[in-house]
């Protein structure tokens, strides 16, 4: 089927937002773009509508959430430790395994449909990583792919590895939807709770704690704003 490819996305920052609204919310967003694929499957190619896509920015309230190949054991609190620290968990139909989702988080939800873009997953995750890549970099961090471990890191290699973004993403008909949450002003004591994405034996990250102090809510924007740019040059996108 040919179709000129829609290289715009439609950007809106949802502010905090439940996770479950959050999740029902890029449902009916993806759901619409793959009904609107089929309809499309249906038409001359004149007569075609092009898919739209989306990026989103949110904040969750405290919450775990395990991707559908995640092990449970990597959760580490019971019910009880999770009320004390006033917290949530759930499954979902991401990949990848355990998370934390919470304040001071800037989580990223691209629904995009990669028919617009390029339709490889593999290619998809390498460039939200490198938008991350990019985006750290303008704090002086040096951002890095570790080998097998999605997301994105800081002196891989090394003892003291950390990963600052982690990753976990869902395709249906080449349509995207889940993405990244980069730590900015993040508690880090929250992954304390779990075994991060099911990795033993590497910490994690934040700007907060990289840059060695808390960032203003102007300088949260800013970071935004890098993120948006990043997205715009990696993926050869408007965000509008």
């Amino acid at each position: 089927m040919s179709v000129i490819q829609n290289k715009k996305v439609q950007f809106k920052d949802l502010g905090i937002m439940d996770y479950a609204e959050a999740f029902s919310y890029q449902e009916n967003l993806m759901q619409g773009i793959i009904d609107l694929k089929i309809k499309n499957r249906d038409r001359e190619e004149r007569a075609r509508i092009q898919t739209p896509n989306y990026l989103l920015f949110v904040e969750h309230p405290h919450i775990y959430t395990l991707g559908k190949s995640g092990d449970e054991q990597n959760m580490l609190a019971n019910e009880e430790k999770l009320k004390e620290i006033n917290a949530s968990y759930v499954k979902t139909n991401r990949g990848g395994d355990i998370t934390y989702h919470g304040y001071g988080q800037i989580v990223g939800y691209p629904i995009l449909d990669l028919d617009n873009f390029k339709s490889d997953i593999h290619l998809y995750m390498r460039n939200l990583e490198e938008v991350i890549i990019k985006t750290i970099a303008e704090y002086g961090l040096k951002g890095e792919r570790s080998n097998g471990e999605t997301g994105v890191w800081l002196d891989v290699g090394k003892p003291y590895a950390r990963k600052i973004c982690a990753m976990g993403v869902k395709a249906s008909r080449w349509v995207t939807m889940h993405g990244f949450a980069l730590n900015v002003n993040t508690d880090l004591k929250y992954f304390e709770y779990i075994v991060p994405c099911g990795i033993k034996d590497k910490a994690v990250a934040s700007l907060h704690r990289e840059l060695g102090g808390i960032l203003s809510s102007e300088e949260v924007a800013g970071v935004k704003n890098h993120i948006k740019r990043h997205f715009e040059e990696v993926f050869d996108a408007e965000i509008i």
